[in-house]
């Protein structure tokens, strides 16, 4: 028989075991939870440290400077009305919008403007159906519609838009994706001729996004990149029947539709193209189901590794991002490593509501940076990479990640829009569910744009918040924001915005900056069929201080913003140097250009 002693100790002895056991099945079923949550898929992706981190000692308060926009839609002569085609039926389609782009459309050297409209799902009797428009720009900021005299009146639900000089005759064309079929309008001197069944583009019918022209194979011309969304029709959507609580039947989100494949149209260098998709590998399928998984909204085009090629950034709805790493030159193929470098989901392991994109070198240096707008409730995403191809979210150190957090981001956009020598970040807002704010009280339909002021490196954050209360500015109405695009359309020297919306007026606002800031604007013209430059690279140098620009219209959300580049250059009166790198490799540099000034450059 044991005495009251020796059972204390066995008791003790049990007791401590029994924790360990406890606390070792905890630690292991934790791990296993974080695990699950944080992994949607086999593989993990790779998750940095956040690079470049200011030191707080150094660090001061800031506040963004006194900048105008002011609204002149109406009085610039922009009367067009967005026609989403709601009647209450609430098909997905109508909740997207559509793009917009500036560009020169008849080589006077002033930015027009061309609105992609949607139409009437069936055109009421006492309706004409709705079309795109086109402004000319009379070199001031003045828009007359000459959409009927150029060929442009055309009827179809229209999404987004592309144009480059596809078939270098000094032209710029213009391609328009569409709920349906898309259409590639060659420019004839100022005049639009559809070309889309001649040029090889007259596929099946589906829902295509963003789009854009550049050289991913580096012979010289451009070739068509076309971002698709889901598998869609009025009858799954009817089938589908997605319903709110105290809504009733709702806009579904693209998680009930089967994903799609993205198309790459390889030109062939006399006025068609040749679907090379499947062959150079930018077919992503699901491993067991063999389905598509994209959704995609948003494409650009940036030399993420730095080898001299394009690669390919694509933004998903609700599912993983892809970026395809061109290898064509060694391999004839693209590699698809987004989830290697990061840019596959958010900093939780998660697939993320992506819309709108833009790339940029907003810290002055090397490391390259993605912008992604993002669902409500999923703040705006900023990766940045200091190495090769190796991303982190920056979102939250960077200033970006709290502000934009309750917003719902379509349009995105990297710009100057102080002068300072620093990129900016702007955001066009706007829900998909009108009544959203029965349900969801902290959520509105019509949201006010966001202006992130770059303050630079040695601030609290690198973006402060520009708020509405500042000189009670038209940038910040509450609109149902969507396409977001750019262009100096008054020849000023400081860059005008446009924003679409969805079912409305769009927003021309410009630029009332006096602050007396310096600036270069540079057009540049390639040899060849690519005349206008797209994919070259220029870098300037001012007080040793190296701003990087890229000529690439596709940015934002169905939109294209203009082909000229814009550096702000604060108070310096000189530039050291600047030195572009054309499309095919060549380097050419000039030193102390003359400033305050476009500067046309031709490739030697």
């Amino acid at each position: 028989m044991q005495t009251p002693s020796s059972n204390d100790k066995i008791i003790a002895t049990a007791f401590k075991w029994s924790v360990l056991v406890i606390l070792l099945m905890t630690t292991i079923i934790a791990l296993l939870l974080g695990w699950q949550t944080k992994i949607p898929t086999k593989s993990e992706p790779i998750v940095q440290t956040v690079p470049d981190l200011p030191d707080i000692r150094t660090m001061t308060e800031q506040k963004p400077p006194k900048v105008i926009f002011t609204n002149i839609t109406q009085q610039a002569g922009i009367d067009f009305i967005h026609q989403n085609g709601a009647t209450g039926q609430r098909f997905l389609p109508e909740t997207m919008g559509s793009g917009a782009a500036f560009f020169d459309y008849d080589n006077d050297g002033d930015q027009d403007l061309l609105l992609i409209n949607s139409q009437y799902w069936e055109t009421p009797k006492d309706q004409a159906q709705a079309t795109m428009a086109l402004y000319n720009n009379n070199g001031q900021g003045q828009f007359t519609n000459v959409t009927v005299s150029v060929g442009l009146e055309q009827s179809f639900y229209g999404m987004g838009v592309a144009v480059g000089d596809y078939n270098g005759d000094g032209w710029v064309d213009v391609f328009i994706t569409t709920v349906g079929q898309n259409h590639l309008f060659q420019n004839q001197q100022g005049q639009f001729v559809d070309v889309t069944q001649s040029a090889g583009l007259a596929d099946k019918p589906q829902w295509s996004s963003s789009s854009g022209f550049f050289d991913y194979d580096q012979d010289g011309d451009l070739d068509l990149f076309i971002a698709n969304y889901i598998q869609w029709s009025k009858q799954l959507d009817i089938d589908v029947n997605y319903q709110l609580t105290g809504i009733g039947k709702a806009y579904g989100p693209p998680t009930s539709y089967q994903g799609t494949q993205n198309q790459l149209y390889r030109n062939n260098g006399d006025g068609s193209f040749t679907d090379v998709s499947q062959q150079v590998g930018l077919e992503v399928s699901h491993p067991t189901t063999h389905q598509p998984i994209g959704k995609a909204l948003a494409v650009n085009f940036v030399d993420t590794d730095q080898d001299g090629d394009l690669d390919i950034f694509v933004a998903n709805d609700t599912v993983q991002n892809f970026l395809f790493e061109n290898q064509i030159a060694s391999s004839g193929r693209f590699e698809e490593i987004g989830m290697m470098s990061g840019l596959a989901f958010d900093r939780n392991g998660q697939a993320t509501g992506a819309m709108g994109a833009d790339f940029a070198y907003y810290r002055n240096n090397q490391a390259l940076a993605l912008a992604i707008g993002n669902f409500a409730n999923e703040m705006t995403a900023l990766y940045l990479a200091e190495d090769t191809n190796q991303f982190s979210d920056v979102a939250m150190v960077d200033g970006i990640g709290p502000e934009s957090r309750l917003k719902l981001s379509f349009g995105l956009v990297f710009l100057d829009y102080d002068l300072d020598g620093r990129l900016d970040l702007l955001q066009a807002n706007g829900h998909l569910e009108n009544e959203i704010n029965t349900i969801q009280p902290s959520q509105h339909y019509q949201q006010t744009p966001q202006l992130f002021w770059n303050c630079g490196k040695d601030c609290r954050t690198q973006f402060i918040a520009v708020k509405a209360q500042q000189n009670n500015n038209d940038l910040f109405q509450a609109i149902v924001g969507r396409g977001l695009t750019y262009a100096d359309i008054d020849n000023d020297g400081d860059l005008d915005i446009l924003i679409t919306q969805n079912g409305g007026r769009p927003l021309l606002l410009r630029n009332d900056q006096q602050l007396n800031h310096h600036w270069l604007r540079l057009k540049l013209k390639g040899k060849g069929n690519n005349q206008n430059a797209i994919g070259a690279t220029v870098q300037l140098s001012v007080d040793g201080i190296i701003q990087t620009r890229q000529v690439m219209p596709t940015r934002s959300y169905l939109s294209q913003v203009e082909l000229p580049l814009s550096f702000g250059l604060g108070s310096h009166s000189q530039v050291e140097w600047l030195n572009i790198q054309w499309p095919n490799g060549q380097q050419q540099r000039m030193t102390h250009p003359n400033i305050d000034q476009l500067l046309v450059i031709n490739q030697e």
